[in-house]
C-alpha cells in the first residue's frame, strides 16, 4: 500500500489554498479575467461581497502577486488586472466549476 504524502508547511496544496482559498478569491480572479477592471466593476460582478471584503481580498491577491493595481495615469481611476501568476491560477477554475456541476447533478 502506498503511503500518503505528509502535509507540511511547504506542501504545494497548502500553498495554493493559502493563496486562493476562501469564498471570494477565485471568483474575483474569474471576474477580472483578461481585462482591467475598476473596483466598482468588480464589486458589481461578484454577488454578495461587501466593499470592505473586496478591498481586503484584492489586497491579499496583490500581496500574493496574483493581481496588480494600476493607478490611473490620465484619469483618477484605479484598475485591477491579473498578473502572469494570476492568469495561471485561472486554469484551476474550470475543473472546480466542472466538479461543482457534477456534484449538484448527482445530489438531485
Amino acid at each position: 500500500m502506498k503511503d500518503h504524502p505528509k502535509i507540511t508547511a511547504r506542501c504545494p496544496i497548502r500553498t495554493t489554498l493559502e493563496m486562493l482559498g476562501g469564498k471570494w478569491r477565485l471568483l474575483i480572479i474569474e471576474v477580472i479575467g483578461d481585462r482591467s477592471l475598476r473596483f466598482s466593476e468588480i464589486l458589481r460582478a461578484v454577488p454578495e461581497i461587501s466593499e470592505k471584503m473586496l478591498a481586503q481580498e484584492l489586497s491579499n491577491l496583490a500581496d500574493n502577486s496574483l493581481v496588480i493595481r494600476h493607478d490611473g495615469q490620465v484619469s483618477p481611476n484605479i484598475v485591477y488586472s491579473l498578473t502572469e501568476q494570476g492568469q495561471k491560477a485561472r486554469i484551476l477554475i474550470q475543473p472546480i466549476r466542472a466538479f461543482g456541476l457534477y456534484y449538484v447533478e448527482t445530489q438531485s
